[in-house]
């Protein structure tokens, strides 16, 4: 009997071992996403970190650790940023290594919790304009209320976050007077609670989440998303758009269609291959721009000047509608605009160009002498001839010379009748006479 009872308490024991090792395996692979998030926050980073969350949930993973390290960014990439973030089910660990500055202390914020290596900052969450002064008070009242947020979504004392952004606030002890922004230690984030922890690497942050047997699953940027980024940059967008426009210019110049033509071209498109990858442009955008295109192109053989407006009106809709702020692309494309300008005046005043591809378009024939033209008689064989006058000159009148009647203007001063006169000058069909002095033979 016992040894039944021994053999029916085996059996549940192995039963009960093998229905709980599932469990054990499934925490033992249990998966944890590794996503970089470095260098400036810009528009172009939305796509790689929503591709990188709908991986990690279609894997159904429950934790992604966020790697901070970046100077800050655009205010408007980072709050759509901070809008993925907040919808995502996932559970979001932001690790500072080394610094989270302005967008990236924000975005940290938004994290579940934070965790930071000892030399790790996070803090001086300012926000500059495009020229690099500080922004309209309207836009900052506007970002320390983001930030203010940001720290009470995740239960944290907002006056730090605050500070980041307002150099109002005095807080002395941590190195941030009135007029000075906050910045954080990892020690001093720590103390306030704005960090769960100081760990030196991404292994000792794992074992401190009691994820050190999860599989690390590190996503990193695809090519075309690090060219995105880069493309979609405000600073790179002047420039393509200045390199497009000012290769068309150049084309304009240049017979046939050679290299400054392919370089514009290849401008736009990589404009558009950026914001395109980025989220930013869509099929509607390219499709506008190709047929803004052609109808420039059409203007050279379609007289009247319409085409050629609607065209370049198409055009510039299309870029304005691609970008990532219709006011940011405004000021690109007028930068791109002005900079053509100028170097169409210089080819044109300085260099001599002449605009090739409007030769279709002006009547350039020319009856020339060189081409056998003559619109009347040169009388070059009269120079030095003598004759009379047979009427006053005024100083117009009619002269002898030979058997020869021809009608002739003196110098500028009268010569009356039956005085002798010498050609001195023949310009087409005028001819300049001048009274000779007694004493004077006929030649």
């Amino acid at each position: 009997m016992n040894k039944g009872r021994m053999f029916s308490w085996t059996i549940m024991l192995l039963l009960s071992f093998v229905l709980f090792l599932p469990s054990l395996t499934v925490h033992a692979n249990d998966r944890v996403y590794h996503i970089l998030l470095e260098d400036e926050v810009e528009k172009g980073l939305h796509a790689y970190l929503k591709r990188a969350f709908d991986e990690a949930v279609e894997a159904k993973a429950k934790t992604v650790i966020l790697e901070i390290h970046t100077p800050g960014g655009f205010t408007d990439a980072a709050e759509d940023i901070a809008k993925l973030m907040d919808s995502t089910p996932l559970n979001i660990i932001a690790f500072v290594n080394s610094k989270a500055h302005s967008a990236g202390a924000y975005l940290s914020l938004h994290a579940d919790k934070i965790y930071m290596v000892p030399n790790g900052t996070i803090g001086a969450a300012a926000i500059i304009d495009s020229a690099g002064n500080a922004a309209s008070k309207k836009a900052n009242s506007a970002w320390i209320a983001e930030m203010r947020a940001a720290a009470e979504s995740s239960g944290k004392d907002p006056l730090y976050a605050q500070a980041m952004a307002d150099e109002s606030i005095n807080l002395p002890k941590f190195r941030a007077p009135i007029g000075k922004l906050l910045t954080l230690s990892a020690e001093e984030a720590l103390e306030v609670g704005y960090s769960d922890g100081t760990v030196a690497n991404l292994n000792e942050l794992l074992a401190d989440l009691g994820l050190s047997k999860s599989e690390v699953v590190s996503i990193e940027p695809t090519f075309a998303e690090k060219l995105a980024r880069f493309i979609t940059n405000p600073i790179v967008v002047t420039l393509l758009l200045t390199i497009a426009s000012f290769g068309l210019v150049i084309e304009l110049f240049s017979p046939g269609f050679g290299i400054p033509g392919i370089v514009g071209l290849t401008s736009f498109a990589a404009f558009f291959f950026g914001h395109f990858i980025a989220g930013f442009a869509g099929y509607e955008s390219i499709l506008i721009f190709a047929i803004g295109f052609i109808l420039l192109i059409a203007e050279l053989f379609v007289p009247g000047g319409i085409v050629g407006i609607i065209g370049g009106a198409l055009m510039i809709i299309s870029l304005l509608f691609a970008g990532e702020s219709v006011v940011h692309m405004a000021y690109s494309i007028l930068i791109a605009l002005i900079i053509s300008v100028i170097g169409m005046v210089v080819l044109m005043k300085f260099f001599g160009k002449n605009l090739h591809v409007f030769n279709k378009l002006i009547l350039r024939d020319a009856t020339t002498t060189e081409e056998g033209y003559v619109s009347n008689v040169n009388r070059i064989e009269l120079l030095g001839k003598i004759g009379d006058t047979i009427t006053p000159l005024r100083p117009a009148g009619t002269v002898l010379i030979g058997n020869e009647r021809i009608d002739v203007v003196s110098e500028g001063s009268y010569i009356d009748v039956n005085k002798k006169i010498e050609v001195i000058r023949v310009e087409g069909s005028r001819i300049v006479v001048r009274e000779l002095k007694k004493g004077v033979e006929e030649v």
